[in-house]
């Protein structure tokens, strides 16, 4: 999966540090990332070659990680992000009109191409980076007295000097659901995304629920189907979408006819072991417990 990089260690403690020439500066506008794609690897711009290329004093820079000696920060734009007017979040196509990169060779690129991104540690430090842009970016302003908040310069929290209110990183608890029956398990495709390929049942914890519990509901919703024997898989953290999945298998209990959330699905069918021709991206859970099942179910 996307967070298996060793031999190479990703540390997340958080440090109030200043960038120096050779550290990773990751400038993230909406869904797009700078970068260049050279010799079929993924680059960021190091601190030194944007300062040398870009007014180097209209952004903040704040330390999100390191991998191994590499030390990450991102670039906040001020007065857009921190400081100033909300802009509200932007497309792709408006980035590329806006926010044309000052660097050579460097563009901003979709966040999907971590998908596929190499080296894996590369997009794995700027996924997990992007997920902290995404909180700061959300959280410039106090939301019990609308006050400014300022950063914390012990942990990884932004505080309102006026309330004392304290905001600490969103993360959001989710599921991934393998639904077996014998040696068929549930696919199914979403409504109205880009990403196109087969996955399972997946969805958010709701407040006051256990994660079986949102296993239950979470299939009865989307594919109007029972299940028994819940039994935890492993677990992932997903920036994209904020949040921490929990993967999960169970058993089929009772009828097998589904009936789909169109709204939600545009697929949702059963599958054998042995028709399941989906290969190891490397990055997901959803595609690794696909392809679990089919190791301990194909007969061929």
């Amino acid at each position: 999966m996307i967070q298996d990089i060793l031999p190479r260690h990703l540390d997340n403690q958080f440090r109030w540090l200043t960038p120096q020439k050779s550290d990773i500066i990751l400038l993230f506008e909406g869904s797009s990332v700078l970068a260049k794609w050279q010799d079929e690897k993924i680059y960021y711009p190091d601190y030194e070659e944007f300062c040398t290329q870009t007014d180097a004093a209209k952004y903040t820079f704040i330390y999100v990680l390191s991998v191994d000696e590499i030390q990450y920060f991102l670039a906040m734009r001020k007065g857009e992000v921190l400081e100033g007017s909300f802009q509200g979040e932007l497309s792709d196509a408006k980035v590329h009109e806006e926010y044309q990169s000052e660097l050579d060779g460097y563009d901003f690129l979709g966040v999907n191409i971590f998908r596929s991104a190499v080296p894996k540690y590369r997009a794995f430090a700027a996924i997990t980076a992007y997920h902290l842009y995404g909180w700061y970016r959300d959280n410039r302003f106090c939301g019990r007295c609308g006050k400014p908040m300022v950063h914390d310069k012990k942990e990884r929290m932004v505080r309102c000097m006026c309330c004392n209110n304290m905001v600490f990183p969103k993360i959001c608890p989710a599921v991934i659901i393998g639904v077996t029956d014998g040696d068929r398990i549930l696919l199914t495709k979403y409504a109205g995304r880009t990403y196109k390929n087969y996955a399972l049942v997946a969805g958010f914890t709701e407040i006051g629920e256990t994660l079986e519990q949102t296993v239950e509901r979470e299939v009865m919703e989307e594919v109007g189907l029972h299940v028994k024997n819940i039994r935890y898989y492993k677990s992932q953290p997903w920036a994209l979408s904020g949040s921490l999945l929990a993967g999960f298998f169970c058993e089929l209990d009772g009828d097998d006819t589904i009936s789909l959330q169109e709204d939600e699905l545009s697929v949702g069918k059963w599958a054998h072991a042995d028709d399941l021709e989906l290969e190891d991206d490397g990055i997901s859970l959803t595609r690794e417990m696909i392809l679990k099942f089919k190791e301990e179910h194909a007969k061929r």
